[in-house]
């Protein structure tokens, strides 16, 4: 089953001045009302074509390993395998110390069963719930979502935080959602015309000032604006200079205390956008932010473009933070809700 963008219970005028700029006015004529789950073919198709490349260099040679028989070469070489595929050392270790307990403690001798202990293990591993955040939760509890949801979403520069911005945004606009999107990513003037650009082809707003002008004047008026227009969604965009850590800090900070003057529950969620191709070394970048902001999801964008997809166990692992969505590919509709048993299930496919 796929995380909607957002779960509902089971019973179920614009800021003045250089916001016009950047106002994309919204595309006139009927919108898709919000679509259920998909079926599971559906959802599986996304995300197993975006890990092909992982599967077909790592984890498609487990279960030969397995196949092979239980023996202390099997552990080792399996371990050599997840380390390899960017699992990490910490979590290769700990999955393994996990798996071979369970085979020894329940005596498990047929090496399928062995295998699937390990990908039940692995699925254990992704399934992070903190029960922070209110708009998409993996433990099944829904609520009637804030209107405005506000979304933050941070990550340093060049993992695709404004691509995956955009991406959402398509997602939303395409399940009849009304939105505003905040550029308040003022140091890059491509930062700007890039989410400018997402807007104009998703068919939603975007607030937008001047390069360099004050991140927390492009909230505060993204913020009306969204009041104004009755908007569903506000998603903002952020800095992410991290060889200015101290500024960086104080800039999010401002823009979480504006936030929370109109909104004192919000932002709704904080989500830190990762780029899969560069595996560990995103994980320092990652305790960051979750230091600095509070992240509740993971967006792991660029799964499709690398080998290594074996980074999104150490993320959930390591971060104590759920994978929310993975990109997989260039697309606008290209991101997935992410769901643990099916990322499994797609890596070891035959």
């Amino acid at each position: 089953m796929m995380v909607r963008l957002f779960r509902r219970k089971k019973d179920d005028e614009p800021a003045a001045g250089e916001e016009d700029a950047g106002r994309v006015a919204d595309t006139p004529g009927a919108v898709e009302t919000p679509r259920e789950d998909l079926s599971g073919e559906e959802a599986a198709a996304p995300v197993g074509q975006a890990v092909e490349r992982t599967r077909r260099t790592w984890f498609g040679r487990i279960g030969g390993m397995f196949r092979r028989g239980l023996s202390e070469e099997l552990w080792e070489e399996l371990e050599e395998t997840l380390v390899a595929a960017d699992t990490g050392v910490a979590t290769t270790m700990k999955v393994i110390e996990d798996v071979r307990d369970r085979v020894k403690r329940d005596s498990i001798r047929d090496p399928e069963q062995a295998l699937n202990v390990l990908k039940e293990d692995l699925i254990a591993t992704l399934e992070v719930d903190t029960g922070r955040g209110r708009i998409w939760h993996s433990n099944g509890h829904s609520e009637t979502p804030p209107k405005p949801a506000i979304i933050l979403v941070v990550g340093v520069n060049g993992t695709g935080k404004t691509t995956s911005i955009g991406k959402l945004a398509h997602t939303y606009k395409t399940q009849g959602k009304k939105l505003v999107l905040a550029a308040a990513d003022t140091f890059r003037a491509a930062a700007i015309d890039q989410l400018k650009e997402w807007g104009q082809r998703a068919g939603v707003d975007v607030v937008a000032h001047q390069q360099g002008a004050d991140p927390g004047a492009v909230v505060f008026d993204a913020l009306n604006a969204a009041e104004k227009r009755e908007a569903d969604v506000v998603i903002i965009d952020t800095a992410g200079r991290l060889h200015t850590k101290a500024h960086l800090m104080e800039e999010l900070q401002k823009v979480n205390r504006i936030i929370q003057r109109k909104y004192p529950e919000a932002p709704h969620e904080v989500l830190l956008v990762l780029d899969a191709t560069t595996g560990q070394n995103a994980m320092q970048q990652a305790k960051y932010f979750k230091e600095a902001v509070g992240v509740t999801g993971v967006v792991l964008a660029k799964l499709d473009g690398t080998a290594k997809g074996g980074v999104v166990f150490s993320v959930c692992d390591q971060l104590r933070v759920p994978v929310r969505f993975v990109g997989t590919g260039e697309r606008p509709q290209d991101l997935a809700p992410f769901e643990p048993r099916g990322f499994v299930e797609a890596l070891f496919a035959p």
